[in-house]
């Protein structure tokens, strides 16, 4: 009432030249807000009744968006949607403010909103640069996100229990995840007393703090059900996390000024993305520890019971050599203990399969060195983020998605997670008031009326 019904005469002059008339009759827009539905009645100008509406005076003084729901209601919705389901945001909101939203619209909603992302994040500022002796970590990982069955599949379908890939039933998400964090130096000693001790006896010494990583972004890419142009194919989610991660490296540490760390599992197509995109960029590159034990425990259970005694012991003294510097050399001593032994061939070629996979990573397992530069030799930080930005939203009972539906959700909980939501919603209000405002001559209030609209 207090804008009034943005009549601003018989005609109206646009910013690119052309005028326009007021039409005969005020048009009502349908509009929901955290207070309800009402309709706003407003005086329009165009060419005649029936066609195009070229400018809405009061639409453009109260930045309205262009869709029924409000800025805000928008911002409240989207940021209970990256971490709820659609439904059940649908019924909080509706308990709580008396409005009755649907399920589809709130999903509509999130692909809207989504496609902003890429606009805000070239906008962005750059994270903090890293300084000092900082470490610039790069890590990437893959995790997979269920897919909705074909709408021509029958029910059966979806308890057939194949086995192998199921290209049908999930799509891998590679997740990329990049931070700046202190050095710290440990022993390979301390780091095997850390990994065997009882969680449930104090530590005979105090562990030094652990430096926490700081700018920490992640960013998750779906394989693409379309490519931009017909002519090309679309690039592999590795094809675009790889370039994003090389960016947010630079971003970071300019001038090369300061040690890149990649601490990745042993996929081997990471590590060609990884080569392919960093080039000759000086790095050094790391097997996450915990993916090397693993097989190491699988080594050790070849020859001892699961959960012995001596299979406790003889983990602890091969995770202290690895960590030591010894590298392949702790299974070749396992496979000479083998072959004057009675075991099974099949021991043997799994110990030999074991041996190819550290073989492979002989340049990634110099833990001695890591550790004695302070570098990070775990890849905890996108192993938390496969199972927050991922399992912990798409994964839970009966989920299942569409490629597009899952990439925009993947997208805005990436940046919620980055906490970085207050500022991307703030670009996009800003990003659709100019593009729906811009050519009316009665520009927007400077007041922030999302936090009434």
């Amino acid at each position: 009432a207090l804008a009034g019904d943005g009549d601003c005469g018989e005609t109206l002059k646009l910013a690119d030249g052309r005028v326009v008339r007021r039409l005969p009759e005020p048009h009502g827009r349908p509009y929901q807000s955290i207070f309800g539905d009402f309709t706003l009645e407003r005086v329009v100008y165009g060419t005649r009744e029936g066609q195009r509406i070229e400018a809405v005076p009061l639409d453009a003084r109260l930045g309205l968006p262009a869709a029924r729901c409000s800025y805000l209601l928008r911002d409240w919705n989207q940021a209970l949607v990256v971490e709820n389901p659609y439904a059940q945001v649908d019924a909080v909101l509706e308990r709580i403010l008396g409005l009755k939203q649907s399920v589809a619209s709130l999903e509509t909603m999130t692909r809207t909103l989504a496609g902003a992302v890429a606009g805000y994040e070239a906008a962005r500022p750059p994270a903090a640069p890293a300084t000092g002796a900082q470490i610039v970590v790069l890590s990437a990982d893959g995790k997979g996100v269920p897919l909705r069955k074909p709408a021509d599949a029958p029910a059966i379908a979806a308890h057939d229990h194949a086995r192998g890939p199921k290209p049908d039933r999930k799509k891998m998400a590679v997740l990329g995840a990049a931070y700046q964090i202190e050095p710290h130096v440990r022993t390979p000693l301390a780091v095997v007393e850390s990994l065997f001790r009882d969680p449930t006896v104090p530590s005979a010494r105090p562990e030094a703090r652990r430096p926490v990583p700081q700018a920490k972004r992640v960013c998750a890419v779906l394989p693409v059900a379309a490519a931009v142009a017909e002519a090309l194919a679309p690039p592999r989610p590795v094809e675009v996390i790889f370039p994003w991660l090389q960016a947010e490296a630079r971003r970071r540490d300019p001038d090369h000024h300061q040690p890149w760390v990649v601490v990745m599992d042993g996929q081997t197509s990471l590590w060609d993305a990884a080569a392919a995109t960093l080039g000759e960029a000086p790095r050094v590159e790391i097997l996450d520890v915990l993916h090397a034990t693993g097989y190491l425990w699988e080594a050790v259970q070849l020859f001892h019971d699961p959960g012995s005694t001596m299979a406790q012991q003889w983990m602890k003294v091969l995770t202290l050599g690895l960590l030591s510097g010894m590298g392949t050399g702790v299974i070749r001593w396992l496979q000479h203990l083998a072959e004057p032994s009675e075991r099974p061939a099949a021991t043997r070629t799994r110990l030999e399969q074991i041996h190819d996979y550290f073989d492979r990573h002989r340049d990634r397992i110099h833990y001695d060195r890591y550790l004695a530069a302070g570098y990070p030799i775990a890849s905890g930080v996108i192993e938390g983020a496969c199972r927050h930005v991922v399992k912990d939203r798409m994964e839970r009972a009966g989920m299942h998605w569409t490629l597009p539906g899952a990439q925009a959700l993947l997208n805005l909980r990436c940046v919620a997670l980055n906490d970085e939501w207050e500022p991307f919603m703030n670009h996009y209000i800003q990003h659709e008031t100019t593009r729906l405002y811009a050519h009316c001559p009665v520009q927007p209030q400077r007041a922030r009326l999302r936090l009434v609209a």
